[in-house]
């Protein structure tokens, strides 16, 4: 039995991570975390009333560990301002870290691959968890082969913080890797409004849309003579990260390095 702690429990990602760990065979929730919460179990929790395991609830990661010992996992989606550290502390206290919290920088993860690689403790951190959107990114890595001009839109609810999404700059690394730069659009377009034209990665255009009613969406426009292409992936429900998450707990257990996307597990 995986014995897993979720932080970040009460937020959407968090709840919903919370209830695939207590319905799956083969993971025990043995914690949740979140500063703000002032109860001890995760059945004194709304929601969670009918919950027959007996859960602590932390405030803190470092009373987690030290409550918890022999926890495998620790999954997080906090913010981006507390996950660097929970990773770093996770690796160095032998826990598999989990991670769906963007906002990452390139310089930090490949500090946490380093660490990893040092602590020999596995783990991920994933922009996306839903596997269709993971062949989206693939696909549209062997799209930009034939189609280089390309743009990328990313659609998500309003209270996402960073933007672009993880998601939509992961993209665009997988199709630099194959195109490289590629400086599109006429060579002397002028935008009226600042930004008009998106985001720049390499020549690449970002767009990012922040609407209520939305959870993540993503497609990746590609043009060539005479015809387009459009790939597209949308997760209407936050159920839809689950079975990525679910198979990176597995995954993690027999890997010693940190790896970034889970692409390499599809």
């Amino acid at each position: 039995m995986i014995q897993v702690i979720v932080a970040g429990f009460r937020g959407k990602m968090g709840q919903a991570c919370t209830q695939m760990i207590l319905d799956h065979p083969d993971f025990q929730l043995v914690g949740v975390m979140d500063p703000k919460v002032d109860v001890k179990e995760l059945a004194d929790v709304s929601g969670y009333q009918a919950c027959q395991m007996t859960v602590p609830v932390f405030n803190s990661q470092i009373q987690a560990f030290a409550s918890v010992p022999h926890a495998d996992i620790w999954i997080d989606f906090t913010v981006p301002e507390v996950a660097y550290q929970h990773v770093e502390t996770a690796l160095r206290n032998g826990v598999r870290p989990v991670v769906g919290t963007t906002g990452f920088s390139d310089e930090e993860i490949t500090n946490l691959i380093e660490l990893s690689q040092i602590q020999k403790v596995g783990g991920i951190i994933a922009p996306n968890f839903a596997i269709g959107a993971i062949l989206m990114m693939e696909f549209a890595q062997k799209a930009a082969q034939y189609f280089p001009d390309v743009e990328i839109i990313e659609l998500h609810h309003d209270n996402k913080i960073d933007a672009p999404s993880g998601t939509a700059l992961k993209t665009a690394e997988m199709i630099s890797d194959v195109r490289g730069i590629n400086i599109q659009g006429h060579p002397h377009e002028v935008e009226l409004i600042p930004g008009a034209r998106g985001a720049d990665y390499q020549g690449l255009k970002i767009h990012s849309v922040r609407l209520p009613g939305l959870i993540a969406h993503q497609q990746v426009q590609f043009g060539g003579k005479g015809e387009g292409l459009l790939i597209r992936h949308d997760s209407y429900n936050r159920e839809s990260f689950m079975t990525g998450v679910a198979l990176a707990c597995m995954k993690v257990m027999g890997t010693d390095e940190l790896v970034y996307g889970l692409e390499r597990w599809i």
